[in-house]
């Protein structure tokens, strides 16, 4: 059973996909200024807006979803002063 996430933040602006699990814990932890230790999930997005990485942290070590779209895009928001914005359960579900 995957940990249920108690905060779901899209990491606004472009990420860089070749990134792995330390390169993303890094963005949350200096970029974001966040604990990737916590309970909540970090949504990150390409250049293009077809492609997603979730990462979130359960209990002894981190999962990595990723999702590749073969027609359309994501809607996702432009860079801000925060670098995230929080969505709910809900809202995750329509943007998958």
């Amino acid at each position: 059973m995957l940990a249920p996430a108690t905060r779901i933040y899209l990491v606004a602006g472009v990420t860089d996909m070749r990134k792995s699990i330390d390169g993303l814990a890094h963005i949350v932890a200096d970029s974001l200024e966040m604990d990737p230790f916590n309970d909540a999930w970090y949504i990150f997005c390409n250049r293009q807006r077809d492609k997603l990485k979730i990462l979130f942290w359960d209990s002894n070590g981190f999962w990595l979803y990723y999702r590749r779209l073969e027609k359309g895009r994501f809607k996702w928001p432009a860079p801000n002063a925060a670098g995230h914005i929080y969505i709910t359960k809900q809202q995750l579900q329509w943007l998958l």
